[in-house]
């Protein structure tokens, strides 16, 4: 049975943990590249103002709840699961909609989430899940 000393464990959520900073960094960029655009004199709605800076101020409730799944608290951990596995597919999905943003912000927001993409996998692997196993 695997634990959270695990090595494969602890490399899942070393891991786990640089996805979700190199999330936050690509959000920060996203926001910085918002700015520049809107002071550039384009079209910068309050959508993507307002949807960049509540990813960006996701990054670091995903950063905690990693941090506390590593150290063994089991519903940070399927939050973490459970966020990682929903935020790309709606983020993704509201972009598909038409009109609703411009290309290039849909194309860094799509890039923005791979990382998390990425999370959800590490995280159902063998080794996180076998350190939290389901009680039923």
């Amino acid at each position: 049975m695997t634990t959270i000393g695990d090595a494969r464990t602890h490399e899942a959520f070393d891991m786990t943990k640089k996805c979700v900073t190199l999330y936050g960094a690509i959000c920060t960029i996203t926001l910085a590249t918002v700015a520049v655009v809107t002071i550039g004199g384009h079209m910068g709605t309050t959508f993507i103002w307002v949807r960049a800076v509540i990813l960006l101020a996701v990054a670091p409730v995903l950063h905690r709840l990693t941090v506390r799944a590593a150290q063994g608290a089991r519903r940070s951990f399927e939050r973490m699961r459970t966020v990682t596995t929903v935020m790309p597919i709606a983020v993704i999905g509201i972009d598909l909609i038409p009109g609703i943003c411009p290309m290039w912000y849909a194309v860094m927001q799509a890039i923005g989430v791979l990382p998390l993409v990425a999370v959800a996998f590490i995280l159902n692997g063998s080794g996180p899940r076998t350190a939290f196993p389901t009680t039923r």
